[in-house]
């Protein structure tokens, strides 16, 4: 959100915390990562299967309908940063 201040580390424990509080243990969500931008169509729609096959996949095709390629590589290397998906260590 614009005009928040959080470290993504900061940020990562209280979405685990919020997401073990309200749907359990089962979820197991643990990793995330803050972005400025997320991608969308030229009509405002969030493509998120594309943001799925980054962290999943090693080559991404850029959808035709994308406004803006370039965010699709702030995001990888925010993955990459983090441990994200496929990025991951361990």
């Amino acid at each position: 959100k614009d005009g928040i201040e959080i470290s993504q580390d900061q940020m990562q424990e209280e979405l685990i915390e919020i997401i073990r509080r309200e749907i359990g243990a089962v979820a197991y969500f643990r990793q995330s990562g803050i972005v400025k931008r997320l991608p969308k169509t030229r009509s405002g729609k969030i493509l998120r299967k594309t943001i799925r096959r980054l962290a999943i996949e090693t080559e991404v095709l850029v959808p035709p309908t994308i406004d803006d390629p370039k965010i699709l590589d702030e995001i990888r290397e925010v993955m990459q940063e983090r441990g994200i998906g496929r990025y991951a260590t361990s």
